[in-house]
């Protein structure tokens, strides 16, 4: 658990470290009969799931949390790791893979937790339902898709002045120059780009864009054309 000392003013109590023990447990059953993650040893499952997913906090911290959607959640990252250090969240899964969704159901079982609802579905569809579209403070997602694909994911959850959180890797000055039409069609403008060193020497980014603007009706386009055509 000294991993934890390593995120500025997390403050961990005991029943949240417990509670990340047993998700580690959790994922490392699942995935002997699963692929669930590339990442099996028990050092890499605290370092780059549950630390990496808890780097989101220093974008996200002080401001509003009331809702927040996690797409393409997989396992459960950022969202859940996120939801067990901050349990005032009300948290929307979103994930297409039914064995990937069932994991996650499983470990809100079993970790006792509320007010989280998981969504087997496609991002692109399920923005458009009027219980979902616009209706979120934060729409995070890692390692889902390039920064212009993400946002047409991503933007039409989030509400006017909520934000969106993309996790991506060290280099990412080429896909923020590349999504400049994306974010200003879809009513995004960018806000940081936070780099965020890790245990090992490793850095990953956290690029943040203010919702300012409502995403015009049309956007998300239909399943599958969003990655087929970015914007």
């Amino acid at each position: 658990m000294d991993i934890f000392q390593t995120e500025p003013g997390l403050g961990l109590t005991p029943t949240q470290q417990r509670a990340f023990v047993q998700y580690a447990n959790l994922l490392q059953t699942w995935n002997q009969k699963f692929n669930l993650t590339a990442i099996r040893d028990p050092d890499e499952i605290w370092h780059k799931h549950f630390l990496d997913s808890l780097t989101c906090l220093r974008a996200m911290r002080g401001t509003p949390l009331q809702r927040v959607i996690d797409v393409g959640t997989g396992a459960g990252f950022p969202g859940l790791v996120l939801k067990i250090a901050c349990p005032e969240i009300h948290l929307t899964l979103v994930e297409a893979v039914a064995k990937k969704a069932a994991f996650c159901a499983e470990v809100v079982h079993t970790l006792g937790l509320d007010h989280v609802e998981i969504q087997t579905a496609r991002a692109e569809a399920l923005a458009q339902a009027p219980a979902h579209r616009e209706q979120y403070d934060w729409a995070v997602a890692r390692a889902v898709a390039p920064l212009s694909v993400l946002a047409e994911y991503l933007l039409p959850f989030v509400k006017v002045g909520g934000k969106m959180l993309a996790q991506k890797g060290q280099e990412s000055a080429q896909e923020v120059k590349q999504a400049e039409n994306a974010l200003s069609t879809l009513g995004g403008e960018l806000e940081q780009v936070l780099p965020v060193p890790l245990p090992g020497g490793e850095a990953h980014t956290l690029i943040v864009i203010a919702k300012v603007r409502p995403t015009p009706d049309r956007f998300p386009r239909r399943v599958g054309i969003p990655a087929k055509r970015p914007l």
